[in-house]
C-alpha cells in the first residue's frame, strides 16, 4: 500500500531567519495524520539565513541527522564537537542522557538548505555520542547508498534503532529495486527532481509511506535526488 505525503501540504514555519517545511508535526504545528512514521519522526527542510541559526537547546533520548544539501552548516556541542557541514556530508548525534547544541549558518553572504531527521532510538539513557560521514556524489549516483544504520556497516553512519537510511541521485538511470523482509515498512522521501516509487509518480519535496509490500521500484527519475528509509513496522 503506497500513501503519498505532497511536498506543498507540509506545515510551514518561516520565521524570517529560518523557513522550515515540516513532514511531520513538529513545534506549532501539528497535524494528526501525520506525527511520524515508526521510529521515523521528524524531517524538517530547513533554509537558514546568511549568518543565523539555531541558538543553544538540548535534547535526550532521540537520534538527530543532517543531511547538507547546499551551503555550510555549523555545529557546536556540550561534547566538545564542533565542525562545518557541506554537501554530501551526513552528521548523527544520538542525544542519549543529554546534550546541548547549536547549529548556524557559517557563511555570513549564502544561505544553508539541510534535511534535519529525527529517528527515535531503541535504547534510552546511552551516552551521547556523535559522528560524521561524507557521501560523494559518485558514491549516490545510480545507486542506493546506505548512509545510515544499526550496525555502521558499509562505513554508514551508526543509528541506535533498527533502522537504516539509503539516499540516491538518480537521472534517466535503470529502475532501482529495494526489499522489505517481512515486518518491514519504507518511507520514501523525494528531496528534489521527479521519481516514481512503485508507479506513483513525486516531485520534490513530495514522500511516500510504503506498507505491506515486498519491494520498493525507483524509476523514471529526472535530476532526482532521495532518501529512502528502511523502518520496523
Amino acid at each position: 500500500m503506497l500513501q503519498i505525503r505532497k511536498g506543498t501540504e507540509r506545515g510551514v514555519a518561516d520565521h524570517g531567519w529560518l523557513n522550515s517545511h515540516h513532514t511531520f508535526s513538529f513545534g506549532h504545528y501539528h497535524d494528526p495524520l501525520h506525527t511520524g512514521f515508526g521510529p521515523l519522526l521528524v524531517i524538517n527542510e530547513d533554509r537558514v539565513k546568511a549568518g543565523q541559526g539555531f541558538g543553544t537547546h538540548g535534547h535526550s533520548d532521540m537520534e538527530i541527522i543532517s543531511y547538507v544539501l547546499e551551503g555550510a552548516l555549523e555545529h557546536k556541542d556540550s561534547m566538545g564537537t564542533g565542525s562545518v557541514l557541506h554537501y554530501g556530508d551526513v552528521q548523527r548525534m544520538s542525544a542519549g542522557t543529554g546534550v546541548r547544541h547549536s547549529e548556524f549558518n557559517h557563511s555570513q553572504t549564502a544561505p544553508v538548505h539541510f534535511l534535519q531527521i529525527w529517528i527515535q532510538p531503541n535504547v534510552k539513557g546511552i551516552a551521547p555520542s556523535y559522528e560524521e560521514k561524507h557521501f560523494t556524489a559518485a558514491q549516490k549516483q545510480g545507486q542506493l547508498r546506505l548512509i545510515a544504520s544499526s550496525d555502521g556497516r558499509e562505513n554508514s553512519v551508526l543509528i541506535h534503532q533498527d533502522a537504516a537510511i539509503y539516499a540516491a541521485i538518480l537521472d534517466g538511470d535503470p529502475a532501482l529495486q529495494h526489499a522489505l523482509a517481512a515486518g518491514r515498512t519504507a518511507y520514501v522521501h523525494l528531496i528534489r527532481g521527479q521519481l516514481n516509487v512503485n508507479g506513483m509518480t513525486l516531485k520534490g519535496g513530495d514522500a511516500v509511506k510504503v506498507t505491506a509490500e515486498s519491494l520498493v521500484t525507483l524509476s523514471h527519475a529526472e535530476d532526482a535526488e532521495v532518501l529512502l528509509f528502511d523502518l520496523p513496522f
